[in-house]
């Protein structure tokens, strides 16, 4: 669907001085290029906005053109001339210097340069033309705007000629061609080739082929290699009747019964293009390219078009009449336009193709979509696509369609497009026609910049060459010059240059325009619609890297922001499908959310409700993102609102850190009246924490008091802000007034809560540390952690099922309980749980071991306080889940020399496996708990430790202390015991000492015959 509209995106018009009759035309470089009727002369004239257009220069070519190109890249002319019945390629360069009236001509041929010849040391300031020889006669061509290279389409075959330049001495430069590819396409002869950025358009009369060619590190391993013949010997594909054929009997028949065939209509895109049934071979010709770097094809594009008999047009009429690939470029892939253009990499790459009904826009970067389809009122003859407008040409009337070029763009540069963040308007919308400016005798048409060039011709008689459209003013400048090309009028033909409006001045002319759509009808798409395409407008200003001066990109971003506080307004207000993309648009605003409440407050009287998109926009400020504070006045009107829409937000409204402001009395009223009809813990909570704000303690403990602990955790988790507000960028946290509360009075619940705020996503674990510390950062409890922090950590500990998470808090804890035994400093607040409840509730804290309790007893000289933290630590290494590794080097703090250090260092020392060192550790400083050590941790394949280890030793501490250590001496006995019970007699003999006692390990000697004559 096409929306038509009647906007003037044309300013005015100007007719070109030319002396004869146009016949072919092309813009570039500022300028405008018109080849007289005959074919033989160029005129280049000056193309300035308002300004009439001025003679630059004109020259002769060397044959009749019969087409002709600029490239901005290089500023050179390509033509295709004829003469003598031999079709040409030529170049044109340096054709500004016939402007200054250097009238010096230079031909060569291609290559001249690139060989070095004499020329090369000696540069002069003229006008090159360059002949290109080609095998087969040139049929078409196009100038890549990116590279400059050009690619011409001949009967057989694609040449690519590589640009190459080299500045010799400012401002003399020297440009040459290098055949560098051949591109073969069996059975196609083109009508229309375009290039660019690697991307070949080829079209015939009702088929278009798009490929990209690519560079590989590597051999593409498709079928479409580089092909190792010359041109020169190329096949005779056509002659040898490999094209896509028809077989013989069924085209006899169908000349006998004189049919015409026409094949169905297909569109395949991707690789999906590859199954068209057109194979394409590269042949590599230049003579620079990088050694391993091989070049292929990769399928695009590949649509057939089918005649349409019920449009009124015969078959010869219905065909392709326009191609074009048109790179989008932005300010960032282009930083300074001055440097040489070839570095600039496009943004984008569409591709436009038309049909006299119906145009077709493609985006073909990052893959292949139709973008819009041009529907066309009457039957096109040509059309030209640009960054903003799509212009078409009747016989009697110049088209402007908008085009979702800058819509397709904007999501390819900024990924937060399409988000809460930010929005733009979809390019899936349908395309309007801005204006339908009626012309007589329509043939041609040019676009450049803010220059649209048409091209009428009429019959002799009548008013044919006046051609209706916009007039500019008259002035004395140009009186002259419009008495004598009106004079020529009679000839029935004129060549205009109709100069576009400024893209404010539109944008402004598209916004009144919507207001007529609002007043007429507000529920209408066409508002939206319409001021959807004069957004557009702006984008594609601000992704032209042309507009540069700081002045103008500031009106266009007064101009950007106007609009999307526009757009904003249309979605809060009407309940369209797509309100939510009123908090983007309002965010890329720039206005507060008190400019927006009172927006729509506004609006609100006269519709007597709120739009869905503002009140989506409004909860997203105040729940999540705004740090705005509002005022005590707008902090009532959010109430009365939300009130009156949707009164269950309203806990969550008063909650919000922009409602610091609000009115405590108003705010608990409209609570009370909530609860009244829809009675909730979060409502009740909601209340208790206003009547703390207004100091009415006995209210408090009224509300705190209709709910049980656990329903108020519930309530907790349904809105965090009543405990913590975090910032926007989420770096700082601030405890409620309820928290701080909760901290004297319900120490548990307010730890709860947390946990559950954690094991819900609603906060993460950092924040939940900071909270704690910002909570307790009065009372100085902060040196190893306050103690309610400690309680948080254990109480996650036993509920959190995250392995990361279970780590980090037994980490965490571990350095807490070391740091608080070394120091033996201790705030002095009772802990949450004992280590007997941790003990008994948590699986991370294991029971601590029979011979730790031997190092280190409950009666121990000891504060209460310590041998809390001290057993905690105990249990965590005692139980399954704290890798010992991981505080190795926190242990330095405790000294082994003291019982509770010494604890400490066994159970590393035993998890890591070191039970040696712990033998002697313990042999030395604790030796009563050898024994228990001993039976508790060397089982199994650890048991021959106690032959091997501990009765030695025994031995050895036995025989130095003598019978006065009663400890040794009775350890001793049950070692030999257990090695009696274990060993075989003769293995248990060669361990006691040559110097022992025989009457002492005789008994044991016994024990352990007898075991093994039992078994």
């Amino acid at each position: 669907m096409v929306h038509v509209y009647n906007c003037h995106p044309f300013a005015s018009q100007q007719i070109v001085p030319t002396d004869q009759e146009p016949g072919l035309f092309c813009c570039g470089g500022d300028a405008l290029f018109v080849v007289s009727a005959g074919g033989c002369r160029i005129e280049a004239f000056q193309l300035q906005r308002e300004e009439e257009c001025t003679l630059l220069c004109r020259f002769a070519t060397m044959g009749k053109v019969l087409s002709i190109a600029h490239s901005e890249i290089g500023d050179y002319l390509v033509t295709i001339e004829e003469k003598s019945k031999a079709t040409y390629l030529r170049a044109y360069t340096n054709w500004r210097y016939q402007a200054v009236e250097k009238t010096r001509v230079a031909v060569r041929m291609l290559g001249h340069f690139l060989r070095g010849s004499s020329f090369r040391a000696a540069p002069k300031e003229q006008m090159e033309i360059i002949e290109i020889p080609l095998f087969d006669p040139p049929l078409c061509f196009s100038c890549c705007q990116v590279t400059g290279d050009l690619l011409v389409g001949c009967r057989k075959s694609l040449v690519l000629f590589s640009l190459k330049k080299q500045d010799v001495n400012d401002p003399l430069s020297v440009l040459d061609f290098e055949r560098s590819l051949i591109v073969h396409v069996p059975g196609w002869t083109p009508t229309r080739v375009c290039f660019c950025d690697g991307y070949v358009a080829i079209q015939m009369e009702l088929e278009i082929l798009i490929v990209k060619l690519e560079h590989f590190h590597q051999q593409p391993t498709n079928d479409n290699v580089l092909v190792s013949k010359d041109i020169n010997t190329s096949i005779d594909i056509e002659d040898k009747g490999l094209m896509r054929q028809v077989p013989q009997a069924d085209v006899s028949q169908l000349e006998q019964d004189d049919f015409y065939i026409c094949q169905k209509h297909q569109e395949l895109l991707g690789e999906e293009a590859r199954e068209c049934g057109v194979s394409v071979t590269l042949e590599r010709t230049g003579m620079e390219h990088e050694a391993g770097d091989s070049l292929g094809v990769s399928y695009i594009l590949y649509r057939r078009f089918a005649p349409d008999f019920f449009q009124g047009h015969t078959v010869e009429e219905t065909h392709l009449h326009s191609l074009q690939l048109l790179p989008i470029f932005t300010v960032t892939s282009s930083q300074d336009l001055s440097c040489e253009k070839k570095e600039r990499e496009p943004l984008n790459m569409f591709c436009f193709l038309s049909m006299p009904n119906t145009g077709y826009l493609y985006s073909i970067r990052n893959g292949v979509e139709l973008i819009s389809a041009y529907q066309y009122p009457e039957k096109a003859q040509q059309a030209v696509l640009s960054n903003q407008f799509l212009h078409v040409i009747t016989r009697n009337a110049l088209q402007c369609f908008t085009v979702r070029c800058s819509a397709v763009a904007a999501r390819t540069e900024d990924p937060y497009v399409d988000t809460t963040m930010k929005a733009c308007p979809p390019f899936t919308m349908d395309v309007c026609a801005l204006r339908i400016q009626l012309f007589i005798g329509l043939k041609a048409l040019c676009h450049f910049k803010n220059h649209v060039i048409l091209l009428t011709k009429a019959a002799v008689d009548g008013d044919g060459g006046s051609g209706r459209g916009p007039k500019k003013a008259p002035s004395k400048k140009s009186t002259s010059t419009k008495q004598r090309v009106f004079s020529e009028s009679g000839h029935g033909w004129n060549l205009y240059v109709v100069n576009t409006v400024s893209t404010l001045h539109l944008y402004s002319e598209m916004v009144e325009y919507s207001k007529k759509y609002e007043t007429s009808s507000p529920q209408a798409q066409s508002c939206i619609h319409l001021l959807s395409e004069a957004h557009l407008l702006l984008r594609a200003d601000f992704l032209d890297p042309g507009v540069r001066d700081p002045a103008e990109r500031g009106e266009l971003e007064a101009a950007f922001r106007e609009s999307c506080a526009q757009l904003g307004d249309c979605y809060s207000r009407f309940d369209k499908r797509d309100f939510h993309l009123a908090l983007p648009y309002y965010k890329m605003s720039g206005l507060s959310v008190t400019d927006v409440i009172d927006r729509n407050v506004a609006f609100s009287q006269k519709s007597k409700s709120f739009g869905k998109g503002f009140l989506f926009y409004l909860k997203h400020s105040l729940y999540e993102e705004s740090s705005e504070e509002l005022s005590e006045e707008t902090a009532g009107q959010v109430l009365h609102i939300f009130s009156t829409a949707e009164p269950s937000q309203l806990p969550h409204v008063v909650c919000s850190p922009c409602m610091l402001h609000a009115n405590h009395a108003t705010a608990f009223t409209c609570l009370e009246k909530l609860e009244a009809t829809f009675p909730s813990v979060i409502v009740t909570l909601t209340k208790a924490a206003v009547a703390l704000k207004m100091e009415n303690l006995q209210q408090y403990k009224t509300e705190m008091g209709r709910h049980a602990e656990m329903l108020q955790v519930y309530g907790f988790i349904e809105e965090p802000k009543l405990l913590l507000l975090l910032s926007r960028e989420g770096k700082s946290i601030e405890p409620t007034a309820l928290a701080h509360h909760l901290k004297e009075t319900q120490e548990g619940l307010l730890v709860a809560s947390v946990v559950a705020l954690h094991e819900n996503n609603k906060v993460k674990l950092g924040e939940a540390d900071t909270f704690f510390k910002e909570l307790c950062r009065e009372t100085g409890d902060e040196k190893d952690g306050p103690q309610l922090l400690v309680d948080f950590w254990e109480a996650l500990l036993v509920a959190s099922t995250q392995e990361a998470v279970i780590q980090e808090l037994l980490f965490k804890l571990s350095t807490v309980y070391i740091d608080r035994i070394s120091t033996k400093e201790n705030s002095g607040i009772k802990p949450l749980k004992t280590a007997e409840d941790l003990i008994n509730s948590c699986s991370h804290y294991g029971l601590i071991f029979p011979w730790v309790s031997v190092i280190t007893p409950s009666d121990f000289n000891m504060d209460h306080h310590y041998q809390e933290d001290l057993q905690k630590l105990q249990s965590l290494l005692s139980g399954p889940s704290l890798d010992p590794s991981s505080i190795f080097p926190l242990l330095e703090q405790l000294s082994d020399n003291e019982s509770p250090g010494l604890s400490i260092h066994v159970l590393c020392a035993t998890k890591l496996g070191d039970y040696e060192s712990c033998i002697d550790k313990l042999l030395e400083r604790c030796p009563q708990a050898i024994i228990p050590y001993a039976n508790h941790e060397l089982q199994h394949e650890k048991q021959p430790l106690w032959w091997q280890k501990v009765l030695p030793e025994l031995c050895k501490k036995t025989k130095c202390e003598g019978n006065e250590n009663n400890t040794f001496l009775s350890s001793l006995k049950e070692t030999l015991l257990v090695v009696a019970m274990e060993l075989d007699p003769l293995d248990f003999l060669n361990l006691i000492p040559d110097d022992g006692t025989a009457a002492f390990f005789l008994p044991y000697v016994l024990e352990c015959s007898q075991k093994n004559l039992m078994t």
